[in-house]
């Protein structure tokens, strides 16, 4: 599966929760670590359509480091149970 996003969509692959806090403390994999903030762009939509029929940029592109808002995204797997997030370019909050 290569899904393609659309519109001024951003495909981004979580990076994943350290389990040993830089103390050296372990955390349960029981414990509610919350969504990924952070991640890397797999793919990018070709951009949002202003009023005039006009593609916007995109702020990011595949490969980037992104920093996004923590309840913005839609999750899914591919084939390889590999964890893929979708969210808005707008959601986006810094490229890292």
């Amino acid at each position: 599966m290569n899904p393609k996003p659309l519109h001024d969509n951003v495909i981004i692959k979580p990076k994943k929760a350290e389990e040993v806090t830089k103390s050296g403390i372990v955390l349960p994999e029981t414990m509610d670590k919350g969504k990924a903030e952070q991640g890397e762009v797999v793919a990018v939509g070709p951009g949002k359509l202003n009023e005039s029929g006009q593609r916007l940029p995109m702020s990011v592109k595949a490969g980037d480091k992104v920093m996004f808002k923590k309840y913005s995204t839609d999750e899914f797997m591919d084939e390889n149970k590999d964890e893929f997030l979708i969210i808005s370019d707008n959601d986006i909050l810094a490229a890292l």
